[in-house]
């Protein structure tokens, strides 16, 4: 008779996602994974597979979690800039945790199409929803009729990578918080 799973592969889950956003993948050993997961390292390998296939199941995730809080962030405010801008906030706020999503871009480009795919969907998941709130605060008046949403997006995009990266780099909240205003004030 099989044995049944004694652990929450979801929890287990995310705490890989803390060891590999501290850690990259090269800097994460199998060990402690299983340490900090509070599992068997055979009980890693059958549940999650490698740690590859762990690690590509925990950015796909991070990436997921993390676009839905940039739409649920675009979602408050009564106009749609108001949105825009709590999801700067959030960004600014939370820049000093390490971004698996940027993390794992720096670490393989694009070198690891596998890897690669699943940066795409997040990308893509998130350009949509910027998009669309660009146009929406287009509508209403709040960001330049000449600024074009793709690009918006492109440029949030980069731009939250940039925040994330002065963070990890020692930037201070003061400058962190002056980034995300940059931000904001390209969109005039």
């Amino acid at each position: 008779m099989a044995r049944t799973k004694a652990f929450d592969s979801d929890a287990a889950l995310d705490i890989a996602i803390t060891v590999f956003r501290e850690h990259g993948f090269e800097g994460t050993s199998a060990q402690m994974l299983v340490d900090a997961m509070g599992i068997g390292r055979q009980s890693l390998y059958d549940t999650f597979g490698d740690k590859w296939q762990l690690y590509q199941s925990a950015v796909r995730r991070y990436g997921i979690e993390e676009t839905s809080a940039h739409r649920q962030a675009m979602r408050s405010g009564d106009r749609a800039i108001d949105g825009i801008r709590a999801m700067v906030d959030r960004v600014v706020a939370q820049a000093g945790t390490p971004c698996l999503g940027v993390a794992s871009i720096t670490e393989f480009g694009c070198s690891r199409p596998d890897l690669s795919d699943i940066h795409l969907r997040a990308d893509r998941a998130l350009r949509d929803a910027v998009v669309t709130q660009v146009e929406r605060a287009k509508a209403e008046g709040d960001i330049g009729s000449d600024i074009d949403p793709d690009t918006v997006a492109t440029f949030m995009v980069a731009s939250f990578a940039g925040i994330r990266l002065a963070a990890r780099g020692g930037a201070s909240p003061d400058q962190l918080r002056a980034l995300g205003d940059m931000a904001m004030r390209a969109l005039r």
